[in-house]
C-alpha cells in the first residue's frame, strides 16, 4: 500500500516515493535528515545514541533511596531473578512457571494482606509486588495464554497505582500496549499507549516517554495511519536524545538503543517500509548479554524485513537462525514471529531456500503455510 505522507514530515530518507507525489510532497530538506537522524553513521560503525548525552542530567538519580523492609528486599531479588530467566529461556520453562506462581500465591498475596505495616512500607510492597505481577503476567503471555497475561497486567497496573508510583503505572500501561498490538487489537494498542504517555510524562523518566510514543508509533502503523505514526516515532526520538544509559529504576534496565531500534522496525514494517526497518532491525541486534528471547525475537523481525523486500536468501538464513535459537527459548511468541516471515515467504513456497526453510520450521514446531 501506498503510503501518502508529505515527505517533509520525515526524517529519514524513503526508499521509494510514490510517483503521484508531487510539489511539497517531495521536498525534503537535508538538513531536517541530518538533525532528525535517529542513528548517525559513522565510518568505523554506527554510533550509539545516548554516548554524547552523558553528561546531560535528563533523569533524577540524585535522591537518596528509601529505606525498604527485607520483606520488600526478598520479593525484589526474586522478582529480578525470574525475570532474568524468563528473559534467557523464555516463558515455556514450566518449572520456573509454576514456581513463580506459586511464589507470588502463597508468600506474596499474603504479604499485602498485612495491615500492621507504615504506609511507607505498605507503598514498598505494593510496587514490589506489582512488578511481581508484572513478570507473571509476561511469561503468561510467552506461553500464549493471554487472558493470564492481562489479568496479572491489570493486578500489577492497580498495584502501581495504589504505591503511587507514576513510572511503574506508566510501565504497565506500555506492557498492555505491546499485548494488544500483538493480538491485533489496534485501537487497544493506541490507547493504552496514549494513558502510558500521559503516566510516563508524570513520572519525569525519558526512557518511558521514548517507550510510550514507540508503542503509539506502532498502533497507528498497524491502522495504517502514518501522519499519526510518524509524529508519535519524532516525539520517541526527542525523548531517547534526553536518555542517559544506565539511569532509571532497575526494572527498566532493558531500554537501551537496541530495545528502541527493534520498535523502530517493527513500526516501520508494518507502514509498509522494509528498507527502513531492515536498517532498524540490524540496530536491534546489538543487544545486552542475557536477552536470548529478545535476541530470537529480533533476528526473526530482520529476516520478516528481508522477505518483505523478496531477498530470500537472506531471509531464509536469518530465519534459520532464528529457528535454531528457538531449540533453547520456550515462546510461544518466538514461534508467532517465525511464523510470520513463514506466512511473508508463501509467494515464494516452491523455491528450494523457503522448501528448506519450511522443513526445518516445521522440524521446530512452528506452523507454515499450507499449499494454496
Amino acid at each position: 500500500m501506498a503510503i501518502r505522507v508529505p515527505l517533509e514530515l520525515l526524517w529519514f530518507k524513503v526508499s521509494h516515493v510514490p510517483e503521484a507525489s508531487t510539489g511539497a510532497e517531495v521536498q525534503a530538506s537535508v538538513d531536517d535528515v541530518q538533525r532528525r537522524s535517529f542513528f548517525k553513521a559513522a565510518s568505523a560503525g554506527a554510533t550509539v545514541i545516548g554516548a554524547s548525552l552523558l553528561g546531560v542530567a535528563s533523569e533524577s538519580a540524585s535522591a537518596s533511596p528509601k529505606p525498604r523492609s527485607r520483606d520488600v528486599e526478598i520479593v525484589r531479588d526474586m522478582t529480578a531473578t525470574f525475570r532474568r530467566l524468563d528473559n534467557r529461556y523464555g516463558g515455556g520453562h514450566s518449572q520456573a512457571t509454576t514456581t513463580i506462581t506459586k511464589y507470588l500465591t502463597s508468600t506474596v498475596t499474603p504479604l499485602l494482606k498485612d495491615a500492621g505495616r507504615s504506609s511507607t512500607e505498605q507503598e514498598e510492597l505494593f510496587g514490589a509486588a506489582a512488578e511481581l505481577h508484572q513478570v507473571v503476567g509476561w511469561i503468561a503471555y510467552d506461553i500464549g495464554n493471554a487472558g493470564e497475561g492481562q489479568r496479572h497486567l491489570r493486578d500489577a497496573l492497580k498495584l502501581s497505582q495504589d504505591a503511587g508510583d507514576d513510572a511503574l503505572e506508566a510501565e504497565m500501561l506500555a506492557a498492555m500496549s505491546h499485548h494488544a498490538a500483538f493480538n491485533r487489537a489496534h485501537g487497544v494498542a493506541v490507547d493504552m499507549a496514549l494513558a502510558a504517555r500521559r503516566t510516563a510524562k508524570r513520572s519525569g523518566l525519558v526512557a518511558l516517554q521514548a517507550e510510550a510514543a514507540v508503542l503509539e508509533a506502532h498502533g497507528h502503523a498497524l491502522q495504517a495511519n502514518p501522519s499519526a505514526c510518524f509524529a508519535a516515532l519524532r516525539d520517541a526520538e526527542r525523548s531517547f536524545e534526553r536518555f542517559v544509559p544506565g539511569s532509571g529504576p532497575s526494572w527498566l534496565t532493558y531500554f537501551d538503543n537496541a530495545y528502541l531500534s527493534a520498535k523502530f522496525a517493527h513500526t516501520f514494517r508494518d507502514l509498509g517500509l522494509p528498507v527502513e526497518a531492515e536498517r532498524f532491525a540490524r540496530r536491534s541486534l546489538g543487544m545486552s548479554d542475557g536477552y536470548e528471547r529478545g535476541r530470537l525475537f529480533n533476528t526473526a523481525l530482520l529476516a520478516s524485513t528481508l522477505a518483505d523486500q523478496g531477498r530470500l536468501d537472506e531471509a531464509c538464513n536469518e530465519a534459520a537462525t532464528a529457528v535454531r535459537m528457538s531449540e533453547h527459548v520456550r515462546s510461544v511468541r518466538g514461534g508467532a514471529y517465525l511464523a510470520d516471515v513463514g506466512r511473508r515467504l508463501a509467494a515464494h513456497r516452491d523455491d528450494r531456500r523457503v522448501k528448506s526453510l519450511y522443513s526445518q520450521m516445521t522440524a521446530a514446531g512452528v506452523p507454515t503455510p499450507t499449499q494454496s
